[in-house]
């Protein structure tokens, strides 16, 4: 299964990639929202890890832009972010995410919610 990771963040990607691979999941990754809306839609993954806060297009417009393009309207989509307020989390689902976890996360909690996510494709 292959996964995108959208973060700005070279740490926070780094531990995010380093839990996938060990789950033998093949990892994408892209350091901004046009990034990953652009590898979303020719590389076509499983699943996409989304961070809010990034340069230029956040994540809150990529999952929205994502979620209403028919190449990648059903890929789910995680937020994966500091951003952890009520309204936040709200507003993330509203663009189509599916769920939505606060950083920093634990491995076992993240690829649970993946794994949950990915049987219900």
């Amino acid at each position: 299964m292959k996964i995108l990771v959208v973060d700005d963040s070279p740490t926070e990607t780094y531990v995010v990639k380093t839990y996938l691979e060990k789950h033998h999941y093949e990892v994408l990754v892209a350091n901004t929202g046009e990034d990953g809306v652009r590898l979303a839609q020719t590389e076509l993954p499983d699943a996409i890890l989304m961070d809010v806060v990034m340069p230029g297009m956040n994540g809150f417009q990529a999952t929205r832009q994502l979620t209403k393009d028919a190449r990648t309207a059903n890929i789910p989509i995680i937020m994966l972010t500091t951003k952890g307020g009520a309204t936040d989390k709200v507003w993330g689902m509203r663009q189509g995410a599916l769920d939505y976890l606060v950083k920093p996360v634990e491995e076992d909690d993240l690829i649970g919610r993946l794994g949950s996510l990915l049987g219900s494709v």
